[in-house]
């Protein structure tokens, strides 16, 4: 990461502008302890509080890494209940980074923010048609499998 992700000029602003970023060893105490860091690169997205909404182990390339990172923003806002925040998250990475691994995930995760903000059913349809459509061999997909069953 520290070779190729973090020193491009994107994701150098997209951090800045979005997240205040923290690096330590990977057997930093208590950290790694707390956070379960077990092999480098760990990268959480963790808030104010110290909740991990979103993580992962491995190297992730500097497009897939902004992708990842809305992701995880998102699902820190969605996780806090606020689904209108979330949901500019996983637009965005819909809409700027469908390739990405992160995309499928922004796809259930928008459909299940709509449903929870609205109460209506055709957010979760919806991600039923797109996942199935864009990224039928998914997980994301597999999960949402359910939702085509709704009236």
């Amino acid at each position: 990461m520290d070779a190729v992700t973090y020193p491009n000029r994107k994701v150098i602003d997209f951090i800045q502008n979005r997240l205040v970023p923290l690096q330590l060893a990977s057997d930093a105490e208590p950290y790694a302890t707390n956070y379960g860091v077990k092999w480098t690169p760990s990268l959480l997205i963790i808030d104010a509080e110290g909740k991990v909404h979103h993580r992962a182990t491995g190297f992730i390339p500097p497009p897939q890494f902004i992708a990842w990172l809305l992701l995880g923003i998102g699902k820190a806002f969605f996780e806090k209940d606020m689904f209108g925040e979330g949901l500019e998250c996983f637009e965005t990475v819909i809409a700027e980074y469908s390739y990405s691994d992160s995309a499928p995930e922004a796809v259930f995760f928008r459909g299940v923010s709509q449903y929870k903000s609205t109460h209506q059913i055709d957010g979760l349809k919806m991600a039923y048609r797109v996942l199935q459509e864009h990224y039928p061999g998914s997980t994301w997909a597999n999960r949402a499998y359910p939702y085509w069953l709704l009236p």
